[in-house]
């Protein structure tokens, strides 16, 4: 690997203009396909195999003019103080808004909350459901528009007026002020590791044009694959981060190469044939894992894997292509202003070059500490991670609903005053489909049902049956008592389809339990069952690749173990700020409750690839150097000296590109925005910087350990690059490409 990437380095070097005229074209071809492509909406959720989805399909069946999972609003109507909503004014206020949407384009009906009884018992508060021919998805703007209208005409007459349901849901777009400060961060650790604003820039440059070409083809794509805003965020989000890490570490590798002595273009090489080596590792396995995450079964989730998976696809072909073309058109601007400084002056003396070996560097300094006092570092730095991930224990899984949103928008303070009026549980009423096919006495069968359904503990109230044209299918609408994210509302939908199917009239009656609030705990539980596989999996692939890569068996365990205590203490803090409150404030959480149910497996598949980045480039180095005869000590050093100062910048700006979208106001974006940033810092800082040494120091040789049938088995991937160990460096060709002097790189 590492001698064909050599040769791709050097082409692009050397045929940098049609490599950078390429890109060029690559990036405005997709941003032309995203201006004229139409745009993307958001998807509902769906779990196919799930009884909830079952149900859903049912009802579209026997209810072919309605849609099942389509657009609903809640206008939720109430009386000014020390006034009643059935006032005949107020009632008249009410009864002229709904007027103006009877009728109106996508609208299937607008109830009359005074002939359907939605008046709450104190007379205070009122409510009528508008339904729509199609997905909340497919409302257009004039049917947003004439619901707000109706509202603004009840407002005007004195009355409070709310909207609830999933009519108003809106995409989230990027590029807010947080998400602008973690780039500034970002650029800020660039140049303060490289010391050069122009190496700094480069690797921003191509970062930029990666994510770029990323989204534009997200967004042209949204239409034909049914790519949600999501999608297009984690596309940007992934592709920010990895980009930038990815040009940092080809850099560095370069300045290296140049301070070694080796010519512009053999430099480009070496820089791609071991740290691009190192990328395509890094980048294949969070490939792998995010396209892995289709293998769950729910569609959004399988979508968001592909997008984050193919951001990261074109973030390596930037890296290994771009980056090195981009040497050959800034030259030597790409080194250091001291670096530049000792070339002209040509003495040799020894210029600190940031990214190059560091004899006294912070790096080296503190792999010593390790190296002198391996066991408390170790018993330190478990007792720690194990500390933070201790909240993980009462992790709960769900699904936000308005209860989530601020208080700032009228979803939320729809769901309070449904909830002051009716009950929590009114926000989430679950749909009881009965299917009577074959039923001799389809009426009294579904009374049966409807009775069963009462008398189960945790209901609230039971509607009237609603029979399609056939009747051999009945819809009951069942109000819990409890909030729809409660453990308790959980249990009643487990309980209703246990015991009710038993109150029809034998196996000819299907009694299955749907709705919104069902399908989201079926969601969250099928997220709970797949975590386990899931995480075995991905475990089970960190080992495999990292014994290939560094031809050991201990090294993958131990990196395998490390990332386990990662994630763990990551799902900690998610658990401890959205679920318990820690510091929500902060971030601008209004109210916890449950864990985003798709959050712990997305967090473990991005994680998974990231963490290999460090887990690559710091022991890579390592391995270089007990490969070449450093005892283990040493070459625990060497990678420090070599890698250490880069590996902790480029996680402190992946933390900031993370840490960036946690002021967005989508809580999924927040959750994962909060979850990355953080196992991101326990996997790059406290695993692979403390726990990582510590354990080499006490294995000793060990570490390196392969038995010899494996040895012979295994592919010598060479991702140290020791194929080009043997190569001669190109000449310098004039004043222009001049070498850097060498600098001394000696061993501890």
């Amino acid at each position: 690997m590492a001698t064909f990437l050599y040769r791709i380095g050097r082409w692009a070097f050397r045929r940098r203009r049609p490599v950078g005229a390429v890109w060029l074209g690559v990036l405005v071809l997709a941003g032309v396909a995203a201006a004229v492509a139409p745009s993307g909406q958001e998807e509902e959720l769906a779990m196919p195999g799930t009884e909830s989805q079952q149900a859903f399909d049912l009802l579209d069946e026997r209810f072919p003019e309605s849609n099942s999972q389509g657009a609903e609003a809640r206008l939720v109507f109430r009386a000014p103080d020390g006034q009643r909503v059935t006032a005949r004014e107020n009632r008249a206020a009410v009864e002229d808004a709904l007027g103006t949407l009877d009728g109106g384009r996508q609208v299937a009906s607008a109830t009359d909350p005074y002939g359907t009884g939605a008046v709450s018992e104190d007379g205070t508060i009122a409510y009528s459901t508008v339904t729509y021919t199609v997905d909340a998805v497919d409302l257009t703007g004039p049917a947003k528009s004439a619901l707000e209208d109706a509202a603004d005409r009840a407002r005007d007459a004195g009355l409070t007026v709310e909207i609830g349901g999933s009519a108003l849901e809106s995409e989230e777009e990027p590029g807010g002020t947080t998400e602008i400060i973690g780039v500034a961060v970002a650029a800020v650790v660039l140049v303060l590791t490289l010391g050069s604003l122009v190496a700094a820039g480069l690797s921003l440059l191509t970062a930029f044009l990666g994510v770029a070409t990323a989204f534009g083809l997200v967004s042209a794509l949204a239409v034909p694959l049914g790519l949600t805003s999501t999608v297009a965020i984690l596309a940007l989000m992934l592709g920010l981060a990895v980009g930038i890490d990815y040009a940092l570490f080809i850099t560095s590798r370069f300045r290296d190469e140049r301070a070694r002595g080796h010519g512009p273009e053999e430099a480009a090489g070496r820089a791609v044939g071991t740290a691009g080596s190192a990328v395509v590792f890094a980048g294949a396995t969070v490939v792998i894992a995010l396209a892995g995450l289709g293998v769950v079964g729910i569609p959004e989730l399988t979508k968001m894997g592909l997008g984050g998976a193919g951001a990261v696809a074109l973030a390596v072909l930037v890296a290994l292509t771009l980056v090195p073309a981009l040497f050959g058109f800034f030259g030597r601007r790409v080194l250091s202003r001291s670096a530049r400084r000792a070339a002209r002056r040509g003495d040799g003396r020894p210029h600190p070059v940031p990214g190059t070996p560091d004899r006294t560097g912070l790096g080296v300094r503190w792999a010593r500490f390790v190296l002198r006092r391996p066991v408390a570092v170790l018993v330190v730095a478990v007792l720690g991670l194990g500390a933070v991930a201790l909240p993980a224990l009462s992790l709960e899984l769900g699904l936000p609903g308005d209860e989530s949103k601020s208080v700032h928008t009228t979803e939320r303070r729809a769901y309070d005053l449904l909830s002051q009026g009716f009950g929590p549980g009114f926000n989430g009423p679950l749909t009881v489909v009965v299917d009577l096919s074959g039923t001799e006495d389809a009426r009294a069968a579904t009374d049966r049902v409807a009775e069963a359904v009462r008398e189960v503990d945790g209901v609230a109230s039971v509607g009237d049956p609603v029979f399609d044209r056939a009747e051999d299918t009945a819809v009951l609408t069942a109000v819990p008592r409890t909030a729809p994210n409660s453990g308790e509302t959980k249990d009643l939908v487990q309980t209703i389809r246990d015991t009710v199917p038993g109150a029809g009239t034998g196996t000819d009656t299907d009694v299955l339990v749907t709705g919104t609030t069902a399908l989201n705990i079926d969601i969250s539980e099928a997220m709970s069952d797949a975590l386990l596989p899931y995480l075995s999996v991905v475990i089970g692939l960190a080992v495999l690749l990292l014994t290939v890569v560094f031809r050991s068996l201990l090294v993958p365990v131990k990196a395998a173990l490390g990332f386990l205590l990662s994630v763990g203490a990551a799902f900690g803090v998610l658990v401890a700020v959205f679920q318990w409150g820690w510091a929500a404030d902060l971030i601008g959480i209004e109210q916890t409750g449950p864990v985003m149910s798709l959050m712990p497996i997305l967090v473990i598949g991005i994680v998974f690839g990231l963490a290999m980045d460090y887990e690559v480039f710091l022991l890579s180095r390592m391995r270089e150097a007990h490969v070449h005869g450093a005892s283990p000590g040493e070459a625990v050093v060497s990678g420090f000296r070599h890698s250490g100062r880069v590996v902790a910048a480029a996680a402190v700006i992946m933390i900031s590109v993370f840490a960036g979208f946690i002021g967005m106001s989508s809580l999924t974006i927040q959750t994962m925005g909060v979850g990355l940033a953080s196992a991101v810092a326990f996997d790059a800082f406290v695993v692979r910087m403390a726990i990582a040494p510590a354990v080499l120091a006490l294995l000793g040789h060990r570490a390196w350990w392969l038995p010899r049938i494996l040895n012979r088995v295994l592919p010598n991937v060479d991702i140290e690059g020791e194929a080009l160990d043997g190569r001669v460096p190109a000449p310098a060709t004039g004043p222009a490409d001049a070498v850097i002097p060498r600098l001394p790189v000696g061993r501890d």
